[in-house]
C-alpha cells in the first residue's frame, strides 16, 4: 500500500446490467497523518465498503468491509490509518437484492461484509486484495456485483417507480399521490418501504429533499433560496434537517463548494 497521504480515488461508471442497482464504483486508497473524524450526510441509497488495510470505526463499530441500509441521521466515521479497497453506492432495489434480506433490518446500521454477504463477500475482498491494478479492481467489483444481484430475489415495478417518482420531485411528492397511483393503501405502501427501501416514504423523502438541498448549496445557491426551492417550511426547518442528517447546516457548506478536504462516501 502506497504510503503517500491523504485521498486518491478513481471512479467508475456501472455497467449497463449494473446501472439500475449501482449508481457509483469508486477503486480509493486513504492515508492521513493523524486520525481523521467525519460525519457521513445521510443519503437516498446504501454504501458498500470493500475495504483491507487498517479497520476504521463506523457507526460506533470497528469494522475494515461493510455495508448497510439507508439511514435518517448522520454517521460517525473515524480512519486511523492507511487503507484502500472500492466503495459501491446501491440503490435500495440493489441492496436488497445484493444482501437477500428486508431492507428495514439494515436502517440507520453499519455491518460487516461476511455477516451481510458471507463466504461470498469473504472471497469478493481476498479477489481484490490480489489485484493490483485499481481499473481490474474496478471491472471484478463490476461482474461479481452483477452475477451476485441477478441471482438475488426478484423484485416487482411498483417500488422502483415510486422510488424514481420520488427522486424526479426531489422528495416533495406527497405520500398520498404515490399510494393513490399505484392503488395500494397508505398501510401498504410504507410495508414496501420498509422492505425494499428500509425507511417509510415520508423519511426516504426527507433523505432526497436533503440531498437535492446540499447540491444546490454546494454549487453556490444562497440558503434562503435552496430552502424554497427544495420545499422546507423555512430556512430554520432547513437548518434543523441539515442537523440531523448531516451534522452540519447550511451555512457551512456554500461557502466552501469543491472544497479540497477529505472526501466522506457521500461527497
Amino acid at each position: 500500500m502506497s504510503t503517500a497521504l491523504g485521498l486518491a480515488m478513481v471512479e467508475a461508471t456501472p455497467s449497463a446490467a449494473l446501472r439500475p442497482y449501482v449508481t457509483r464504483l469508486c477503486a480509493y486508497r486513504e492515508h492521513y497523518a493523524a486520525p481523521l473524524t467525519r460525519s457521513e450526510v445521510a443519503m437516498p441509497g446504501s454504501v458498500l465498503i470493500l475495504a483491507f488495510g487498517t479497520p476504521m470505526e463506523a457507526g460506533g463499530q470497528r469494522v475494515r468491509a461493510f455495508g448497510g441500509g439507508l439511514g435518517d441521521r448522520f454517521t460517525v466515521t473515524r480512519i486511523a490509518g492507511p487503507s484502500e479497497g472500492v466503495e459501491v453506492f446501491l440503490t435500495p432495489f440493489g441492496a436488497r437484492r445484493l444482501y437477500g434480506m428486508p431492507m428495514r433490518h439494515l436502517t440507520n446500521r453499519v455491518v460487516p461484509v461476511t455477516d451481510l454477504l458471507g463466504r461470498w463477500g469473504d472471497l469478493m475482498l481476498e479477489r481484490l486484495a490480489a489485484t493490483p491494478s485499481w481499473r481490474a479492481r474496478l471491472a471484478l467489483t463490476d461482474r461479481l456485483l452483477c452475477e451476485r444481484i441477478a441471482a438475488g430475489p426478484a423484485l416487482g415495478p411498483e417500488l422502483p417507480w415510486a422510488w424514481a417518482r420520488l427522486l424526479e420531485s426531489g422528495g416533495r411528492l406527497g405520500v398520498s399521490s404515490l399510494a393513490d397511483t399505484l392503488g395500494w393503501s397508505h398501510r401498504h405502501l410504507v410495508a414496501r418501504f420498509h422492505d425494499q427501501v428500509g425507511l417509510p416514504p415520508k423519511a426516504a423523502a426527507r433523505v432526497i429533499r436533503f440531498g437535492r438541498a446540499l447540491r444546490l448549496l454546494r454549487a453556490g445557491t444562497a440558503p434562503a433560496e435552496a430552502a424554497a426551492e427544495c420545499g422546507f417550511y423555512d430556512q430554520a426547518h432547513m437548518n434543523r434537517e441539515f442537523r440531523v442528517l448531516g451534522d452540519t447546516t447550511p451555512g457551512q457548506i456554500r461557502p466552501r463548494p469543491g472544497d479540497g478536504g477529505a472526501a466522506s462516501w457521500a461527497s
